[in-house]
């Protein structure tokens, strides 16, 4: 049986979610701590309100058996992202993986080590479709 499809998080939860992801486990002032470590002024109230939130959408869960309650994705970043993927590649792309990665290359320029983790994806992919 497959695990229910969670909601596609907002930027700012996206936000939140990448800290829990880096830190582990966090309190809601270590998240808010992390997020105004950038340029981004992001008040306590607004992130509390938000993991609260997100909470209630099943993206987070919070432990509350200490104090301070400490918040954990429920989650894995990979599956996360693998969603949004998927998402935008059936939305945008019409479902087609070759124009979508043909635009996210030709949007950036990827690094030696990301080319040669494409070419060994690409060849593991060509492997498997040989009978």
């Amino acid at each position: 049986m497959s695990e229910p499809k969670l909601p596609r998080p907002t930027d700012a939860e996206l936000a939140i979610l990448q800290v829990l992801w880096e830190r582990g486990p966090s309190t809601v002032r270590e998240v808010h701590e992390a997020l105004n470590k950038g340029d981004a002024s992001t008040g306590y109230t607004t992130v509390l309100k938000l993991m609260q939130i997100m909470t209630e959408k099943g993206l987070v869960e919070r432990d509350e058996s200490q104090r301070a309650h400490v918040y954990r994705t429920r989650v894995s970043q990979q599956k996360t992202q693998r969603q949004l993927v998927t998402d935008l590649l059936n939305r945008a792309f019409g479902g087609s993986p070759a124009r979508l990665a043909m635009q996210a290359l030709s949007t950036k320029k990827a690094s030696a080590e990301e080319l040669a983790e494409l070419r060994q994806l690409l060849d593991t992919l060509e492997e498997e479709e040989k009978p």
